[in-house]
């Protein structure tokens, strides 16, 4: 005997399989306050319950400066602090 065909219907109702997209590692610099700026808006996601990675919220503020126009991103890029090129040093222990 042959085994029943598989339901239609049955397929229809599971849900889609999400697409993967690679994953890059990298790592940069940033200044220390920046990184407390990190802080304050995990514990604002906390408020609204709804915990926050530093990856959630980095990746949240670039689709959020790709939604500015070209003069509102000069604008948020220029109220930057420059910082010099490279890897800072290493302080002795």
């Amino acid at each position: 005997m042959k085994a029943p065909a598989k339901n239609t219907v049955d397929e229809k109702l599971q849900p889609a399989k999400k697409l993967k997209h690679k994953l890059v590692r990298d790592s940069f610099t940033m200044p220390g306050n920046d990184f407390q700026l990190i802080d304050q808006l995990k514990q604002r996601a906390l408020g609204f319950k709804r915990p926050a990675k530093k990856s959630e919220l980095l990746r949240a503020g670039l689709h959020a400066l790709a939604s500015l126009s070209d003069a509102r991103l000069k604008v948020a890029l220029d109220a930057l602090d420059p910082l010099k090129p490279g890897r800072p040093r290493k302080t002795p222990v």
